[in-house]
């Protein structure tokens, strides 16, 4: 399944500082299991003058912008010139990507966020990966666990690919766009620059440089 490849999904791994880790993996699933090794590690490459280091195993580049109100839990890193908001809960394992807004109540458990996306208002994004210039509209939110509990597979032109994990949200690929209150449901990978329709429910693979309307009518931009 080429298409679910890192390297299909992310153009420039340089658009995140673990970018370097990620592509040592073949499919990203595969990173989600480790992102709290990751950020470990990175994190004891990082220098004091750029970085501060509030506590254990969490660092917050001195020009982002975290207000007070904003939860931080273990695991975190939060590179330059992002910014966290009011009342944003980072729980743990989290990778803010430069540039990036982590918005108004929006939550964050295992993820890495590429540099320059927007999770801006009242999102859930756990245990998942989003690519550079992504944006999740109000509300959207990643779905991490299926309901009856089992493993999460990914649907992807008729096949179902194992990924052998219980938890796993959503993979977006660079400059992917989710329309307001959008759900994510379990092992939904969006190829890049495709854009997902407002009140949309998406499960499986999205093909890059689509329209998703609804499950039956997904357009392909060159066709329009």
């Amino acid at each position: 399944m080429d298409v679910l490849k890192n390297d299909n999904l992310f153009s420039d791994y340089s658009k995140s500082i673990a970018g370097e880790y990620i592509k040592e993996y073949e499919y990203p699933y595969m990173v989600l299991k480790n992102i709290g090794d990751i950020i470990k590690k990175i994190g004891e490459t990082l220098s004091p003058d750029e970085y501060d280091h509030p506590k254990d195993n969490v660092w917050i580049a001195k020009d982002a912008n975290v207000l007070s109100s904003a939860y931080l839990g273990e695991n975190i890193i939060i590179c330059s010139k992002a910014e966290v908001r009011h009342c944003a809960f980072i729980r743990s394992n989290a990778i803010i990507g430069c540039g990036s807004v982590v918005g108004n109540s929006t939550e964050l458990k295992n993820v890495i966020i590429f540099d320059s996306v927007q999770v801006p208002h009242y999102n859930y994004v756990g245990d998942s990966i989003l690519g550079y210039k992504s944006h999740m509209g109000a509300g959207s939110i990643t779905s991490n666990v299926k309901s009856d509990k089992t493993l999460v597979t990914i649907s992807c032109n008729g096949e179902k690919v194992e990924t052998g994990l219980k938890k796993m949200g959503a993979i977006l690929g660079d400059f992917v766009e989710v329309g307001c209150n959008s759900v994510l449901n379990p092992g939904t990978v969006v190829g890049r620059c495709s854009n997902i329709y407002p009140l949309s429910m998406v499960r499986g693979y999205v093909p890059e440089n689509s329209i998703y309307k609804n499950k039956n009518e997904v357009v392909f931009k060159n066709n329009l």
